[in-house]
């Protein structure tokens, strides 16, 4: 194997899934709903496939979908974006910032990530020969501290890596938080890849914005986000970026020479999707947000000190109020002790010790999962 990827083998969301099968745990680990999204985008699917559209779609996505991004992207955040040159169709996010990373980042680069940062961010920045440089949001606010930002930038940074809301803490970065990437990005010349994959999934009024709804970023955003979160179709692996033309020409050249093209009838599926009323995104976030209090409320009755989410599909605890110390251990023992499979927040984290007591749990579930994992929770009481 090559230097670059030493040290990375499986990720942890493949090997807990695989555990959670071995052992027919229940599944807290990996991010996906265990009910599928609306029928009607599966029948338009089904269409399009019956229609005869399983050949290779264009390169930069059908013309449906990316005006259907263009159109949602004008519609919830006012952004006036051109589907021909500002949108690129991904096989989804994961594919969206390798492709950015792989355009935009030169070996040595420095790419400073809010850690803790979703597994393939520093896959991807070792791939493309990037340095990694973390700026680390601590618990229990898991707030960006704009002078530790600030602090991170070097002559070699090149880019910010941003989450928004934020996996694995559920943080929704607030106005001044994001008023804080806004001006270190402006003040020195950087390229801002801004995650948004949880945008439609956020809780108690609190809304998300894109960078690039700021003053000076819409030159120099490149916005990325998916159906598989918003829709619940996690399989499909239907992602976009967003942005100025010169930055969408540059993901292309590289996307181009990684997949192509894929999911030919899920993208006019996708884009029917987009064009839900407004009824389907608030009932999603509702539902959620209900899920999150549900799981919230049973870890907090196990003993766990719980960090309530703002965002995303899941939520975190801190171990330690009931004698655990070290996340890795525990949720590789979690399956034998009471049957539950979940993610340790520490191979996340390069500050190894920020992260040890941590643990994830997905509340992305039907309601009588949720419940039975809190019930099997409850042995580690006695």
């Amino acid at each position: 194997m090559a230097s670059r990827l030493q040290g990375f083998g499986s990720t942890v969301f493949a090997e807990m899934s695989a555990l959670a099968a071995r052992t027919q745990a229940i599944n807290l680990g990996q991010g996906f709903p265990d009910i599928d999204g609306p029928v009607e985008i599966i029948d338009a699917a089904v269409q399009a496939m019956r229609a005869g559209r399983n050949q290779y779609a264009p390169g930069p996505g059908v013309p449906e979908l990316r005006a259907a991004v263009a159109d949602h992207q004008r519609r919830f955040y006012g952004l006036d974006v051109d589907p021909d040159s500002a949108v690129l169709v991904t096989t989804g996010a994961t594919e969206a910032v390798a492709a950015a990373l792989l355009a935009l980042v030169d070996p040595g680069d420095e790419v400073i990530a809010l850690e803790p940062y979703y597994d393939s961010y520093a896959a991807c920045i070792a791939m493309v020969g990037g340095v990694r440089r973390p700026v680390t949001l601590r618990a229990p606010e898991f707030r960006l501290d704009p002078e530790a930002l600030r602090a991170a930038v070097t002559r070699r940074t090149k880019v910010l890596l941003i989450n928004t809301p934020h996996n694995p803490t559920g943080t929704v970065l607030d106005d001044g938080e994001l008023q804080a990437v806004v001006d270190v990005a402006c003040e020195h010349d950087l390229l801002v890849i801004t995650d948004e994959v949880y945008e439609h999934l956020t809780f108690d009024g609190i809304r998300h914005r894109p960078l690039a709804t700021y003053d000076g970023m819409r030159d120099r955003t490149l916005t990325i986000s998916s159906a598989g979160k918003t829709f619940s179709f996690t399989g499909w692996k239907v992602g976009w970026a967003v942005g100025p033309a010169h930055l969408i020409r540059a993901v292309m050249t590289a996307k181009q020479f990684l997949t192509f093209t894929s999911g030919a009838p899920l993208q006019p599926a996708i884009a029917h999707a987009l064009g839900l009323d407004d009824g389907y995104f608030v009932r999603l976030a509702a539902e959620l947000q209900a899920k999150r209090d549900r799981l919230c409320a049973g870890l907090r009755d196990v003993g766990f000190a719980v960090f309530v989410p703002q965002g995303t599909y899941f939520v975190t605890t801190d171990i330690r109020p009931l004698g655990y110390a070290d996340g890795v251990e525990f949720c590789l023992s979690l399956p034998k002790l009471c049957g539950v499979v979940a993610i340790p927040h520490q191979v996340f984290y390069d500050d190894l010790e920020a992260g040890k007591p941590l643990v994830r749990w997905a509340f992305c579930k039907r309601d009588d999962v949720l419940d039975e994992a809190v019930q099997r929770l409850g042995k580690l009481r006695s």
